[in-house]
């Protein structure tokens, strides 16, 4: 049997309804399956795996607990096409949805931390694997032009509302993923009609760590991502205060 895949049934996907009564229990809110568009695996946390789903609901769920969801998040109102657990936070994951927003999230928290408006569906999201805070995504170029593709490039610690680089990629075709060559500067597209297209990066859109005389030698690069990403959370939740 070592030369055949087989698989296994980690979790059936419920679908929840979208009346929540007084005194109802989670078992009785059940209604049928949901369906699954996208899924990611903590890098981290093995055991822990985001899914997303035609509802728009986004389900945490564990290997270790099948008959249930750990946590379900409520921010986007039309499909979820792609979540993308951070590859240097553990607690911060990306979801790209059909109702044009991408939305950035800790998942102990059930509102988005942050929320982006692209004014066209999303095909795909992906985090950069140099910078905590950068991510790109990928839609069509407007109403007027629906079939052909754009590359969003966001660097959150650049500037947290608007994007920093906008490419169109392609003219007669839809892209529908995204991907980081994870060793050199370069970005991967697919389309809709067979095609794969490169972009390389300019240096001033792949910053990785920056240490100065007052950075603490002891701390590794992916240390000081995550203190990048940390510094991001208190400034988006200062505002959000004031």
């Amino acid at each position: 049997m070592k030369n055949k895949l087989e698989s296994e049934e980690v979790m059936e996907l419920k679908l929840l309804s979208s009346s929540h009564g007084a005194g109802e229990d989670d078992e009785t809110s059940l209604a049928g399956l949901a369906g699954g568009l996208c899924f990611d695996f903590n890098r981290l946390s093995e055991h822990l795996f985001l899914v997303g789903t035609e509802e728009g609901r986004i389900h945490k769920c564990s290997k270790a607990f099948s008959g249930q969801y750990l946590e379900t998040y409520e921010g986007h109102s039309m499909a979820v096409y792609t979540v993308r657990w951070n590859p240097f936070h553990p607690k911060i994951f990306l979801s790209a949805s059909a109702d044009w927003t991408v939305k950035m999230w800790d998942h102990t928290v059930r509102l988005p931390v942050m929320s982006f408006d692209l004014g066209q569906a999303i095909g795909d999201v992906a985090w950069a694997p140099y910078a905590s805070t950068t991510f790109v995504a990928i839609t069509s170029d407007g109403p007027a032009a629906p079939t052909s593709g754009v590359v969003h490039l966001y660097d959150l610690s650049v500037n947290r509302n608007e994007r920093i680089c906008e490419q169109k990629v392609v003219k007669r075709a839809k892209l529908t993923h995204v991907a980081f060559n994870p060793v050199e500067p370069i970005l991967i597209v697919g389309d809709d009609r067979g095609g794969i297209n490169t972009l390389k990066l300019s240096p001033n859109l792949r910053k990785g760590v920056v240490r100065t005389e007052e950075t603490d030698p002891n701390k590794t690069d992916e240390d000081l991502q995550i203190d990048k990403m940390n510094k991001l959370l208190e400034m988006v939740t200062e505002t959000k205060e004031a």
